[in-house]
């Protein structure tokens, strides 16, 4: 089956009381309409996405969707009716996957039971149960609604694509407030799936706090280590996290040999998975001799965006006799600050002696460890 999704993006969100339409506003630093088209983007069962925006709306869903792709692009209507429709009128497939932007966060299981549920159905919703009393609204409480003949209806909402045209090209005029009413309204045949508390919808300014604290407690914290060791040599240039620090020897290596940088940079990779140093600027490699290791710190630092985390914590401990490390320190601090980009209590730097055993011990060289801790998001 060719099943192909399509985001409806073309709202307001006046309710929201966000600055930007909601379906623009970032979660946890990804907008919302670019988390749902992940997710479907993600999915083996589904092939072409369609964004349907409102008028004017091409500015934002460009720097929202930040050079994600494919997709393809209709302009909306008034309703959401006719936002659908317009979107409907580009889509070549078998079924459709019709989805609020609002709906940042759409687990794959879902997408799942809704396409299965199209091989015996025209249509598929998730929904979940109600677990508070409902009763009619009024100046004083009205009857109470039995919960066990009321669920919630969430999409994505999934169709076979000959339902869903014909309902649209039948219901003008007609008011609802999702698909699944439009295709029931003509005979056709719903499934309901089991849906998801993450499928909540963003009306509400307190909805996008909400989402944003549950999308925190999910992120997983990872841990790296770094160690790195260069042999001191005179008549070399000194550099030790980033600064060149003044000593009558210098550190030996095929780049800097800021052997500070070079142990942090290790510790960053680590908690991402993503190997070793030598793996991303190996020595045999001549465009890093001489090298300011700031170039290496920033490439982690970019893999480590990458991967959708953030540098929560560095701790240093540098281990030499000489040079003194401790009138440098709260530069190292400041420097090392500047090149992760993260606050400046999020960074410790502390040294140490071997009480002049081994070879730090005899001034021969100096040791590095490093500890990075990083949160990565999860896919949702």
């Amino acid at each position: 089956m060719r099943v192909d999704a399509l985001i409806v993006a073309a709202g307001q969100g006046r309710r929201s009381g966000c600055s930007l339409p909601k379906q623009f506003e970032c979660l946890d630093g990804i907008a919302l309409v670019a988390r749902a088209y992940d997710a479907f983007a993600r999915h083996r069962g589904v092939r072409n996405i369609v964004i349907v925006i409102g008028t004017g709306q091409n500015d934002l869903l460009n720097q929202a969707m930040q050079s994600r792709g494919p997709f393809a692009v209709v302009e909306g209507g008034t309703e959401r009716q006719d936002s659908v429709r317009s979107g409907l009128s580009v889509i070549d497939a078998d079924a459709v996957l019709i989805h609020d932007a609002a709906r940042p966060l759409i687990p794959e299981a879902v997408i799942t039971r809704l396409i299965a549920a199209l091989l015996e159905h025209d249509g598929a919703v998730p929904v979940l149960g109600i677990a508070d009393t409902l009763a009619r609204s009024g100046d004083v409480l009205g009857d109470v609604v039995p919960r066990c003949d009321v669920v919630r209806v969430q999409t994505p909402q999934a169709f076979r694509i000959d339902a869903i045209k014909r309902a649209h090209a039948q219901s003008a005029g007609a008011a609802a407030t999702d698909d699944a009413q439009l295709v029931r309204a003509m005979g056709g045949s719903i499934a309901h799936v089991v849906g998801d508390y993450r499928l909540e919808k963003i009306t509400f300014p307190d909805d996008l706090e909400r989402m944003t604290a549950l999308i925190a407690s999910q992120r997983i914290v990872r841990t790296g280590q770094g160690f790195d060791v260069h042999r001191l040599e005179a008549g070399l240039p000194l550099w030790l996290c980033g600064l060149q620090i003044p000593h009558d020897k210098g550190l030996a290596g095929h780049s800097d040999a800021d052997v500070v940088l070079h142990a942090v940079v290790d510790a960053l990779l680590g908690a991402i998975g993503a190997g070793d140093i030598g793996d991303h600027f190996p020595p045999s490699d001549a465009q890093w001799r001489g090298a300011a290791s700031s170039r290496f710190v920033e490439h982690a630092c970019d893999l480590v965006a990458a991967a959708g985390g953030q540098i929560d914590h560095v701790d240093v401990t540098i281990i030499c006799e000489a040079p003194k490390i401790g009138p440098h320190k709260a530069a190292m601090r400041v420097r090392l600050t500047e090149l992760l980009g993260i606050p400046h209590s999020s960074i410790n730097i502390k040294a140490t002696t071997t009480e002049q055993l081994g070879f730090t011990g005899r001034g021969e060289g100096i040791a590095t460890q490093a500890i990075a801790t990083v949160s990565t998001r999860t896919i949702l």
